[in-house]
């Protein structure tokens, strides 16, 4: 039962991928769009290479972890260089703007972005730490992989992986209809409002935002795409994503709490997010990860695992709890 589920996992993962690469290359055979295949060319030869140690560790040197890391390393990559031109599509439908709506919503909330932006002015040291959590994306990611396919967690790897994907599609398409150009364009924002800190995202990507809503931008990109998606946040989603993944490892559980707290916090003001944007994606990884889990474990398996088990409760522990739920 429990390989099974593996397979079935590996299926909808490569599916979706599919499905995600097939839109960008329908939307630049049909419309205006122009794919920068040069931009794919490294994430190419990376998921190459990825996927031919997979199979040389699954098969001939039969490690099964460093099988698994590798395998899920490709699935992740090979998501990320589709998900981001297929962001650009959805950009380019050009809906009306909600960015009144969404700083009204932080107003009624009595939510202060520009009080949050002065402090993190007045405390530079405090900014730098909170951005270095922000900017962790990529590493833990990563990270997420090797522990989880180290610990022997398989089918925990394989959750996060479609609750990735999940919300990540959910993301886009709410962004689709609701799109915000984000708190930094939409208040007109400068160096001059944080001269002690330089908040990582700021007006950034709105070139490529706006060029993409009046046509005048259309080249779908891999590697060096803008992160265009204001409501809801994937940055706050993805915080919260990582400690429902690593959360019952030992030690390491603790750690990714602290980490991605830091990153959520960060978010506001180091992805020019309202805070609303914030609450969303938060919402929309709880929901993913929920969802996935109970496809794949009739316990929820994360209700999610910090209901399910302790934090720090060892690596065998949790594993074998797992194996124990898939096999039910």
């Amino acid at each position: 039962m429990y390989p099974s589920k593996l397979q079935h996992a590996d299926r909808m993962i490569w599916v979706a991928i599919a499905a995600v690469a097939g839109a960008v290359l329908i939307s630049s055979a049909l419309g205006s769009f122009q794919i920068e295949w040069a931009s794919f060319r490294k994430a190419a030869l990376v998921e190459i290479l990825l996927l031919s140690a997979s199979w040389f560790y699954s098969a001939i040197r039969k490690d099964v972890p460093l099988a698994e890391a590798l395998m899920s390393a490709a699935q992740i990559i090979a998501f990320a260089s589709v998900a981001a031109p297929l962001s650009y599509v959805a950009a380019s439908a050009a809906f009306p703007l909600w960015d009144i709506d969404l700083a009204a919503l932080d107003h009624r909330l009595g939510l202060d972005w520009m009080a949050w932006l002065a402090a993190m002015n007045a405390a530079p040291l405090l900014h730098t730490i909170l951005a270095g959590a922000y900017a962790s994306f990529a590493v833990q990611t990563t990270a997420i992989v090797v522990v989880l396919a180290a610990a022997g967690h398989a089918l925990r790897l394989r959750i996060f992986i479609l609750s990735f994907v999940l919300l990540t599609l959910v993301t886009i398409a709410v962004s689709t209809v609701m799109p915000a150009q984000g708190v930094w364009g939409y208040l007109h924002l400068s160096a001059l409002d944080s001269p002690a800190i330089a908040p990582i995202t700021r007006d950034l990507p709105l070139p490529v935002f706006f060029g993409l809503r009046d046509g005048s931008f259309r080249h779908l990109v891999a590697e060096g795409a803008e992160g265009i998606i204001s409501f809801p946040s994937l940055h706050a989603a993805l915080g919260l994503l990582f400690i429902f993944a690593l959360w019952p490892v030992r030690f390491i559980g603790w750690i990714s709490v602290l980490l991605n707290t830091a990153m959520i916090a960060a978010t506001p003001v180091d992805g020019s997010h309202y805070f609303s944007d914030v609450a969303a994606g938060l919402a929309i990884a709880a929901l993913s990860w929920i969802a996935v889990s109970r496809v794949f474990t009739r316990t929820g398996s994360v209700r999610p695992s910090w209901l399910t088990a302790k934090p720090g409760g060892g690596l065998e522990t949790a594993n074998m709890a797992e194996r124990v739920s898939a096999k039910k």
